[in-house]
C-alpha cells in the first residue's frame, strides 16, 4: 500500500491524521492495549505484532490493524521500525 493510499482510507475510516512513529532498534513492549483504534502503514525497517500468542511480522508497504482494547506486545529488534499511524477513537 501506498501512503497515499492508506492516507485516503485512515480518512475515509475516521482516522485521525496519521503521524509518523520510529522505534529504535531493540524496541520491545510486552503486552498492552490502546483505547483506540490503530491501523498503521510500516515505511522502513519491521515490526512484530503478538495477538493471543501468534506473532506477525509487518516490513515496509505492509499495514497492520488493531481494534481498541486488543492485548498485544511488539518487537522491532533487529531493525527497529518506522510507520505511519491512525488512530479511531470509540464513539462519544
Amino acid at each position: 500500500m501506498t501512503q497515499s493510499e492508506f492516507e485516503a482510507e485512515a480518512l475515509a475510516n475516521g482516522y485521525a491524521a496519521p503521524v509518523e512513529v520510529s522505534k529504535a532498534v531493540g524496541y520491545q513492549m510486552g503486552n498492552h492495549d490502546h483505547p483506540f483504534d490503530a491501523f498503521a502503514l510500516i515505511t522502513a525497517g519491521q515490526i512484530d505484532i503478538g495477538v493471543a500468542g501468534v506473532v506477525a511480522s509487518y516490513r515496509a508497504g505492509d499495514v497492520f490493524r488493531l481494534p481498541r482494547q486488543t492485548v498485544h506486545t511488539e518487537a522491532a529488534v533487529a531493525q527497529g521500525v518506522t510507520y505511519l499511524a491512525a488512530r479511531r477513537l470509540a464513539p462519544a
